[in-house]
């Protein structure tokens, strides 16, 4: 009987030249591996030849998995870890299967028997969470939010109210482009007291964590993050 190979999860760093927060272990074992699952290829190629400067990349092999795949398509991604292959899962940025579509071959590979390995890496969410000496106990990550003003204001006052009732820091996330708005719709909608915290860039040389009172925030200077990848948490 062929021995299955493992299903390795690699995060993948949060911004341009912070490969230096990826662990040297990682690296090692990604310098074997010839089959990888990504989002896009291209990104996962560039990704691997940033670590490894030197690697041959002809060899490899990748599987987009986005938001086109389809489910039937997912299985053929686990059938050389069938034949005794490792095999490589990787996100766009920081951790595969945390707000990423990476979940759908983690569960198929535990469905088939193949060991799933997770590897330690950058996570947005976690380091946010760190940073923002909010409730790290208990926490809930709701992911994004309503793009329309009217219901923005609407779910953020209902993660207010689960905050308040049960002490839980609400974690969440916007589209960079849109964080300018996010933020000016929190500050009007949110109560006074409620702490609220922007970490920005997090990782790059522009890193920017603050957590203030929403009256607070209404006197600070907040840097324009416009197209800047951030995380937003709160706790009532």
């Amino acid at each position: 009987m062929i021995k299955k190979g493992k299903l390795y999860l690699f995060p993948t760093s949060l911004g341009e030249n912070t490969t230096h927060t990826i662990p040297e272990l990682n690296i090692r074992i990604m310098d074997r591996l010839e089959i990888f699952i990504a989002e896009r290829a291209k990104t996962g190629r560039h990704f691997i030849k940033a670590c490894i400067p030197n690697k041959d990349l002809s060899p490899l092999h990748f599987y987009e998995l986005n938001k086109r795949t389809l489910a039937e398509e997912i299985p053929q991604f686990l059938e050389a870890a069938l034949n005794g292959k490792d095999i490589g899962l990787m996100s766009e940025a920081g951790c595969p299967g945390v707000a990423d579509p990476g979940a759908l071959v983690v569960r198929m590979a535990h469905k088939k028997g193949i060991q799933v390995v997770p590897l330690t890496g950058p996570s947005s969410i976690l380091l946010a969470l760190m940073a923002s000496g909010m409730n790290g106990q208990h926490f809930s990550f709701t992911g994004y939010l309503s793009p329309k003003k009217p219901e923005l204001a609407r779910e953020l006052k209902k993660l207010e109210q689960l905050s308040g009732k049960f002490k839980q820091t609400q974690i969440f996330i916007e589209t960079p482009y849109r964080n300018n708005g996010l933020v000016e719709t929190a500050l009007q909608t949110l109560s006074p007291n409620t702490l609220f915290c922007i970490a920005a860039d997090l990782t790059l040389d522009t890193e920017y964590v603050q957590t203030h009172a929403v009256a607070q925030w209404k006197k600070v200077n907040i840097p324009d993050l416009h197209k800047r990848p951030a995380i937003f948490l709160l706790l009532r």
